[in-house]
């Protein structure tokens, strides 16, 4: 009996050493239409892949007229052309243990395209289609399961207003209308109901079935935590963009802080998203922390000051990068070659960024070049680097968590231009485990 006891309590003490083994590395195959060595295909993820647990495939959609789960891009996903999903799981030939899910929505669908995601769980027989389909395509190219990043609703930027500006936004709702999501119950229900009826279709055949919670959806409204969790194998919480310049075009801040920044919104950081779904009753284990390998940037004006410590007033989204081609977005292979350490780029030196470190360990890295003149366009980047990803990385093992999601393989370093070290942002998050 007390050597039970004693083996008991040794088991807890370890868990959470055992917990955090799983390195979900997400890609969006988007990366094919890009120009250049910024152009990644699934041959190029090879020097990855030893430290992935589980591979996502990004993205599937649905078809607003079947609702069935279909490829976003033909040309790039089936056989008849490039043969993406067919490269991207024979992948597991070279690497025994990988598994290769295939993800549906994360936002690939534009913001017109979104209501067909709540249509569709609105009736048994609309979610029948989307469930069948679904089983066909992953078992037709030999996915090992499939990733609900679910394109709900996202929730406007809150802004702070006083006494008299409330009373005045509520006067003007009236008149205006309200975007709420007038079906919200139902559609949580229904989202629930899918999740359930594609656990029992996946079950049979070994398949995965996980959720991948976006950015600024509202989980209390759409997410069902307790009957959810038992259902899904993990969940994957992106865990960044709390702060985006299109959200918040004016100010320029900390896009994926670990913990609570003084003055902010206290449920805009990692920590908070994992802690509201534990304490829902999410098992510790499932729970996978989502590690972005891009920054978000903003442009600075001479209104900015010189000393760059966020919040500082910004001027829009900054200028797009040469690998995502997206105002507002650097890839960290972007952002590494404008830090004033760099000794790779040939960046003359009024562009260069002087980066500011996270001693604290809670907040992350930025960098910035502030506006000298009126005519002068400053940057201001709020990013991921090996650092931050390292310190997040302890962060779940120390909670006993299950692991991290790197979104995504394309925009970390995969050619190694920052220092010679191919997919460095993994590397580090993965050492952190």
């Amino acid at each position: 009996m007390k050597l039970a006891v004693v083996l008991v309590a040794l088991c807890a003490a370890v868990a959470p050493a055992w917990a955090a083994n799983k390195v979900v590395c997400y890609y969006d195959s988007r990366a094919y239409w890009r120009e250049g060595a910024a152009k990644i295909e699934p041959v190029d993820l090879e020097p990855s892949l030893s430290l992935c647990t589980h591979l996502v495939y990004g993205f599937a959609v649905v078809d607003g007229n079947t609702n069935r789960l279909t490829p976003m891009d033909d040309y790039v996903d089936l056989d008849t052309n490039k043969g993406y999903y067919r490269l991207i799981t024979s992948l597991k030939a070279r690497h025994p243990g990988l598994r290769v899910l295939l993800s549906v929505g994360g936002g690939a669908d534009s913001a017109g395209e979104k209501d067909k995601y709540l249509t569709l769980l609105e009736t048994p027989e609309k979610r029948a289609e989307f469930v069948n389909s679904a089983k066909q395509l992953l078992k037709h190219h030999n996915f090992d399961g499939l990733d609900l990043a679910w394109q709900f609703p996202a929730l406007k930027e809150k802004k702070d207003r006083g006494t008299l500006g409330n009373v005045w936004h509520k006067f003007k709702k009236t008149f205006t209308g309200s975007s709420k999501d007038e079906k919200e119950e139902e559609h949580r229900d229904g989202f629930t109901s899918l999740v359930r009826e594609l656990k029992a279709a996946l079950r049979g055949d070994g398949l995965m079935l996980t959720a991948a919670i976006l950015p600024h959806v509202n989980s209390t409204v759409y997410y069902d935590y307790r009957v959810l969790a038992p259902l899904l194998d993990q969940v994957h919480l992106m865990t960044y963009d709390f702060r985006t310049p299109e959200r918040s075009p004016q100010e320029a801040d900390y896009p994926a802080p670990l913990y609570y920044v003084h003055d902010r919104k206290s449920y805009q950081n990692v920590d908070a998203t994992v802690r509201r779904w534990l304490e829902h009753g999410t098992d510790g284990v499932k729970i996978i922390v989502g590690i972005p390998t891009f920054g978000r940037s903003w442009k600075l004006n001479t209104e900015s000051g010189i000393s760059g410590v966020p919040p500082v007033t910004a001027d829009g989204p900054g200028d797009a990068g040469t690998v995502t081609k997206t105002p507002g977005i650097m890839a960290w292979q972007e952002t590494c070659l404008l830090l004033h350490n760099s000794k790779v780029a040939d960046v003359p030196n009024d562009r260069l960024l002087r980066r500011v470190g996270d001693p604290s360990k809670r907040l992350g890295s930025y960098a910035y070049r502030i506006a000298k003149t009126k005519d002068d366009v400053g940057l201001w980047v709020g990013y991921e680097d090996t650092e931050s990803a390292a310190y997040k990385a302890a962060y779940v093992k120390n909670k006993g968590l299950g692991g991290v999601a790197i979104f995504d393989l394309s925009m970390d370093d995969p050619r190694g231009v920052c220092d010679g070290n191919k997919f460095p942002i993994l590397r580090a998050a993965k050492n952190g485990l």
